[in-house]
């Protein structure tokens, strides 16, 4: 092996472990999305941990965030506009990094 197969496969590592890290950054962001959106339903205990599972489901009907935005925001109706949903989502996303990071 040659220095630079090493160092190709070494980037081909570290692309792989990126996207499982936003895949799962993602995911975290969602559920916790969900108990928050939940909390705005009135739903609590085992009812918010379902509806959160739903909003982490819903992310895989359509690339990027758009799918989670429009259930979240058709769910709360009145109780939130799209553009709270959307900045709580950003805020959200940060969380989910942190709390990532911390597990490791």
């Amino acid at each position: 092996m040659t220095t630079f197969d090493d160092r190709e496969r070494a980037y081909e590592s570290k692309f792989a472990h990126d996207e499982e890290m936003q895949f799962r950054a993602n995911s975290r962001r969602n559920k916790l999305l969900g108990l928050w959106a939940a909390g705005l339903l009135g739903k609590s205990g085992a009812e918010a941990d379902a509806y959160a599972i739903e909003v982490v489901k819903s992310d895989f009907q359509e690339a990027g965030d758009d799918d989670v935005l429009r259930k979240v925001t058709g769910d709360l109706g009145d109780k939130a506009t799209a553009a709270e949903v959307r900045a709580k989502m950003d805020a959200l996303l940060i969380e989910a990094k942190r709390q990532l990071a911390s597990e490791a």
